[in-house]
């Protein structure tokens, strides 16, 4: 009869021993706050961007962009001369800062992710720097040492940060390409058509509204009925189109890229790229054609810059427009929809990933 209780006791001290022990062993294993301190094994790492801001991380950043600067100040002396000599090329000044604020867009997903060390990511970098020691002495040209810095920079992210880095980083690198000029023979076949067709169509505008014009090939000729005078208004590259589209299609990726994460309405809005450079060319041409009744100094020189430049503002109010429409006829909640709640049949949810 006296052993009873001891059994018992024996009995009972074993159960909180044993759902202790496996509290803790489950705890353990799942990585959990352990029963004693209550303390995480291993804080979390600190984001990608907390990181970069820590002083030493900051000196080794500051060294290799000056390494990267002074490798490829050739390019960047001769793009800064085509920028500011022409005005085709002037927006390339803007482009990284664009790329910048891309960037700055995903910064919530860069402080989550993991960055690494990618040896794959020096082959690029190899690559980069051949490729631009070949265009600098072996074939001289402006367009492929760009591209060669390009590729170099996106070769520096791979190895030092990673392949989850990249996927946030990829566009925004790529699009530094905008601010590469291209050779001019290029551009000049690309943009003979829009000669044309900005020349017939300033022709039919300015009639329609009462300016009597003559075409004759890329030339126009606006007649001015006070003084009997006629005008010539050559539709060179810099009213065809050149800087325009290549402008608008900056414009546009950075719009479709900023705007929207649906990749067919990115596609919508690089594809209209042209035409709305096009439309904005002829009224450009028009505005030309009319100012030269009063006076012929106005469709040159700065004014004439001044007036295709100012044209890119309705230009971007335009793709905000397009932007507004698309939205509205495929929102972009529709894409981040919640799918089937878990539990239920596997074609449900393959038909949620589809909607």
């Amino acid at each position: 009869m006296t052993t009873a209780p001891a059994n018992t006791s024996t009995a009972a001290a074993s159960v909180p021993s044993n759902g202790a022990g496996g509290t803790a062993g489950r705890q353990a294993g799942g990585g959990r706050p352990s029963p004693a301190g209550g303390a995480k094994i291993g804080g979390p790492r600190p984001g990608l961007i907390a990181r970069v801001t820590e002083p030493g991380v900051l000196i080794a950043v500051a060294l290799l962009g000056a390494a990267f600067v002074l490798l490829f100040r050739h390019w960047m002396r001769i793009q800064n001369e085509y920028s500011m000599g022409s005005g085709d090329w002037s927006h390339a000044y803007m482009v990284p800062f664009i790329s910048l604020y891309l960037l700055w867009q995903n910064r919530e997903a860069l402080e989550r992710v993991q960055t690494q060390v990618y040896w794959p990511g020096l082959v690029a970098i190899l690559t980069g720097v051949w490729s631009y020691t070949y265009f600098i002495c072996g074939f001289p040209n402006h367009l492929g040492q760009g591209l060669s810095m390009v590729l170099t920079l996106f070769g520096v992210v791979l190895l030092l940060l990673g392949p989850r880095v990249v996927m946030y980083s990829f566009l925004p690198i790529a699009y530094l390409g905008f601010a590469i000029t291209i050779p001019e023979r290029v551009m000049n076949e690309v943009t003979w058509p829009l000669q044309a067709l900005a020349a017939k169509g300033a022709w039919i505008g300015l009639n329609t509204v009462g300016v009597k014009t003559d075409v004759v090939g890329n030339a126009l000729y606006v007649f001015d009925t006070k003084t009997q005078e006629t005008h010539p208004l050559n539709v060179a590259e810099a009213c065809s189109g050149m800087r325009m589209l290549i402008a608008f299609l900056a414009l546009g990726a950075a719009v479709s890229l900023v705007a929207t994460r649906m990749w067919w309405k990115r596609v919508v809005l690089l594809g209209l790229a042209p035409p709305l450079a096009l439309l904005l060319n002829i009224v450009r041409i028009m505005v030309l054609g009319i100012a030269s009744l009063y006076d012929q100094n106005l469709s040159a020189g700065q004014a004439h810059t001044f007036i295709g430049t100012l044209l890119l503002i309705p230009g971007f109010f335009m793709y905000m427009g397009i932007v507004l429409a698309l939205n509205k006829a495929v929102p972009e909640a529709a894409r981040s929809a919640p799918g089937p709640a878990a539990g239920q049949s596997g074609r449900g949810g393959v038909a949620g990933v589809g909607a």
